[in-house]
């Protein structure tokens, strides 16, 4: 939705938003939008239906941190 088009019906806006996602577009570009961190995408309800299974470190790709007494 544009920008002018929301300023003139902020209650379409409104209704919109209950059934998803309302961005407002201004210069053709999707204004005040932030990019989903991935905390946020994996608390989303539809996160539960993807499936997922990142690939096992291979050995020596990785090594325990040196941590010394103080």
């Amino acid at each position: 939705m544009s920008g002018k088009a929301f300023n003139r019906d902020v209650s379409k806006a409104k209704r919109q938003a209950r059934e998803g996602a309302v961005v407002t577009i201004t210069r053709g570009r999707a204004a005040h939008a932030q990019q989903a961190s991935i905390v946020d995408l994996l608390a989303m309800p539809e996160a539960a239906d993807i499936d997922f299974e990142p690939p096992r470190l291979q050995a020596g790709a990785y090594r325990p941190a040196a941590l010394k007494d103080a």
